[in-house]
């Protein structure tokens, strides 16, 4: 199986690609990044892309994979929606489209989030835009598409977020974390488990889901041995 991951250097995107790597099932990986990150690893190639609102330019080198990870993303937090729409909407759609154009066979995973709004009418700006990402992906001729809508995401294997608010919230309440998985199992995932699950739902089988929409409930049944 051939991947390529957008936001390989955010904190899901970490975990997305430690698993791919350690994953037999996944050949090769290519990761879309603006600047290099120097990492180097037989199954990884880094594609150097600046405007990451125009992919039209590389889109033979996107030609070819079985699926794409779709991890990129930013906190809502003091945004205007116009400019998280931007980021959010305009970037994603950039991609999918020069994928679903060149891969008829792709299946796209796209990171979401809990309490994203499908009707985009809701009172809350970043759902109601998650909510038309998503609908706007679910339109696209893929082989299919899954939506990710994970809860709390406890990072694992020396993972940081690069949000330094959230990265300080993971920080504190890393000892406590153990214990409110236990409590609370359909609300709290860990990067290591986005990436397991994008792994099974690219290689398809019968575990994976008829539903596109994956609420964390759903993406915790599908960590179940």
């Amino acid at each position: 199986m051939k991947v390529i991951i957008f936001g390989a250097s955010g904190m899901v995107g970490q975990g997305v690609l430690r698993e791919c790597l350690l994953d037999s099932k996944v050949e090769s990986i290519l990761s879309i990044v603006r600047t290099p990150t120097g990492m180097q690893h037989a199954k990884l190639r880094e594609l150097v892309h600046r405007d990451f609102f125009d992919f039209s330019f590389i889109a033979t080198e996107l030609s070819g994979y079985d699926a794409c990870f779709f991890c990129l993303g930013i906190s809502s937090a003091g945004m205007k929606e116009q400019a998280y729409h931007r980021i959010t909407y305009d970037i994603t759609m950039a991609a999918a489209q020069v994928l679903a154009a060149h891969n008829p066979a792709m299946i796209f995973i796209y990171v979401s989030g809990a309490s994203t709004d499908s009707s985009e009418k809701g009172s809350s700006m970043w759902a109601r835009v998650k909510g038309k990402t998503e609908n706007a992906l679910l339109r696209l001729p893929f082989k299919a598409a899954y939506m990710m809508r994970p809860g709390a995401i406890q990072p694992l294997h020396g993972i940081r977020s690069k949000t330094k608010l959230y990265d300080t919230i993971y920080q504190l309440t890393a000892p406590l974390l153990p214990l409110l998985r236990k409590w609370f199992p359909n609300s709290i995932t860990t990067t290591e488990q986005m990436g397991r699950v994008m792994i099974l739902l690219a290689a398809g089988g019968g575990s994976v889901p008829a539903k596109s929409i994956l609420e964390p409930a759903d993406i915790t049944a599908l960590c179940k041995p």
